[in-house]
């Protein structure tokens, strides 16, 4: 069973028998995270880094925003048993496709958002795959913790 995370979105299971996956990462981070000892695995696709730059949409939206949607996203997979300790974090995204010369760098924005929350509060990144001009598909089996990559014009490929 296939749980699709969209734009603006987040996932969270602890079902075995589930995968959950997200499209198309341009600029958007595509956030992975799995606690393997509770198999419970998760993620969200944030397009923005700052929620202060539409509060009202962001209110409406939180996973649209890092700021919003990576604390969501952990209190989430929290709920269903995960620890912080335990959880291994998977990046993906945060290129420049549109915006190829760095005329707003809104790829790497996202993932300084990440990186600058994560800092504050001790998490590591374990693995990781941003930047460039790519387009970029995760996806994550929660039975195993599994997480596989496909970019444009390539096969899929197991992290």
């Amino acid at each position: 069973m296939k749980q699709i995370v969209g734009v603006a979105d987040m996932k969270v299971s602890n079902n075995p028998l589930e995968s959950i996956i997200t499209y198309s990462l341009g600029s958007c981070i595509g956030l992975v995270i799995y606690d393997p000892a509770v198999k419970v695995g998760g993620i969200l696709h944030y397009m923005l880094p700052e929620s202060s730059i539409d509060r009202e949409k962001a209110a409406a939206r939180p996973y649209m925003f890092a700021d919003s949607g990576i604390p969501r996203l952990f209190k989430t997979a929290y709920k269903l048993g995960a620890v912080k300790h335990r959880i291994k974090v998977y990046a993906a995204g945060g290129a420049e496709i549109l915006d190829q010369k760095g005329f707003f760098n809104i790829g790497r924005r996202n993932y300084m958002a990440l990186k600058k929350m994560f800092f504050k509060n001790n998490v590591m990144i374990d693995k990781q795959d941003v930047g460039g001009n790519i387009n970029r598909t995760v996806r994550i089996e929660i039975a195993t913790g599994d997480i596989y990559v496909k970019t444009s014009g390539s096969k899929e490929v197991r992290i």
